[in-house]
């Protein structure tokens, strides 16, 4: 029998919750391409409900529990002493979502002797050492494309939310003001813009296709090319990079997974280069950009804005220059961990393991490392430091 470690975020402030806004969600059976929604043999939670929280559990603790394996959920992660560490050392199984990332480092899973298995519930596992994976002969896979549109909708949320400046208009109604010019001062509007994506994978494409509606221009660097009737299609105009393409955009996202060749893309070189003015938007992963040169940035008006909910470390301290910089639209990392989306992951969550346990394959597409080597998404979509 196993021992499975649950990492989750806390339960909310006033406690879990006992009703909802909405009776449930929308059932979703398959993804943008053909790729089926997760198929589980069956769910022991109700789509809809809180399950990504600690006392959600993601809907876990009854399947594992009947079929005779242990699971330990916890949100103390960081820290020494942690219940984490603490239950890692005997753990065969982890699980933690990229909004609240049990992060895997070297050390970490060096310690745990019986770790066979990594399990992001979501997309994004470079809260896993990838490079350490492979020696330890671990398997590590994600729920792919289980939030992929809800980060997408993310995107453009922020996007307008930026570029019509929403958030400072808001808050004007809240302190009970309605000073008009207080709010267009830094308002436009996204039609006529040029927009571009850094990487136009799963969420990159979906983003892509939700503002070709707004009769912008669009833009994307991806390393595989869209095939030409894509571009077609959406008009898009392909670069072959990143420096490449942002000098001609007025709003750049970013939707490419952390790897070696994009840690810190974004420094202040490259910012250097866009338009005085641009919106700069990172759902992906922080350390993609460079934390003080977008402080930077904002504060000397290269970037009329930047958004985005992804941090690190994460949870982000208190004195986190994002929190304070100006003209910002940060929020927690919840992008990807929408209700609706939660049904999907969990639900994805269970399939993988049902697969694991009953020693079935896992899908190909929701495999990042598994027989010493990167595998499915993992080789399409991340390095290794040979």
């Amino acid at each position: 029998m196993a021992k499975v470690l649950c990492v989750l975020y806390d339960d909310p402030t006033d406690g879990y919750p006992t009703e909802y806004a909405r009776d449930g969600v929308p059932a979703i059976d398959s993804y943008p391409g053909g790729q089926t929604a997760p198929t589980p043999e069956a769910i022991d939670f109700i789509p809809g409900h809180l399950l990504g929280s600690v006392s959600g559990e993601l809907g876990l603790r009854g399947f594992l529990e009947k079929a005779g394996h242990t699971l330990v959920v916890t949100s103390d992660k960081d820290g020494d002493g942690s219940v984490f560490d603490r239950e890692l050392a005997d753990a065969d199984v982890v699980i933690s979502q990229p909004f609240w990332p049990a992060y895997l480092t070297p050390e970490r899973i060096a310690a745990a002797k019986n770790l066979k298995l990594a399990v992001t519930a979501g997309i994004g596992s470079d809260h896993v050492d990838l490079d350490a994976a492979v020696a330890h002969g671990m398997t590590v896979a994600e729920v792919t494309f289980s939030n992929s549109i809800s980060v997408a909708e993310h995107v453009v949320m922020t996007t307008l939310s930026l570029v019509r400046n929403y958030l400072p208009s808001h808050q004007v109604v809240l302190d009970g003001g309605w000073n008009i010019a207080d709010c267009v001062a830094r308002s436009y509007d996204l039609e006529g813009m040029h927009v571009g994506t850094v990487a136009a994978g799963r969420i990159g494409l979906a983003v892509l296709r939700r503002l070709a509606p707004f009769d912008v221009t669009l833009h994307y660097t991806d390393r595989h090319r869209l095939p030409r009737e894509v571009e077609t299609e959406l008009g898009l105009v392909f670069h072959e990079s990143a420096a490449d393409m942002v000098p001609h955009c007025d709003v750049v996202t970013v939707n490419a997974p952390l790897h070696p060749e994009t840690e810190g893309l974004f420094g202040d070189d490259l910012l250097a280069t866009m338009k005085r003015g641009a919106y700069l938007i990172n759902t992906a992963r922080a350390r993609i950009v460079d934390r003080d040169a977008v402080d930077r940035a904002l504060r000397g008006g290269r970037l009329a804005g930047y958004a985005g909910d992804v941090w690190y470390p994460q949870p982000a301290p208190a004195d986190h220059p994002w929190r304070t910089m100006p003209h910002h639209g940060m929020t927690p990392h919840i992008s990807g961990s929408s209700l609706s989306a939660q049904a999907r992951y969990a639900a994805g969550t269970r399939e993988i393991l049902e697969c694991w346990f009953a020693g079935r394959p896992i899908r190909d597409e929701y495999l990042i490392v598994d027989g010493g080597a990167l595998a499915g998404t993992g080789a399409h979509s991340y390095s290794v430091n040979e």
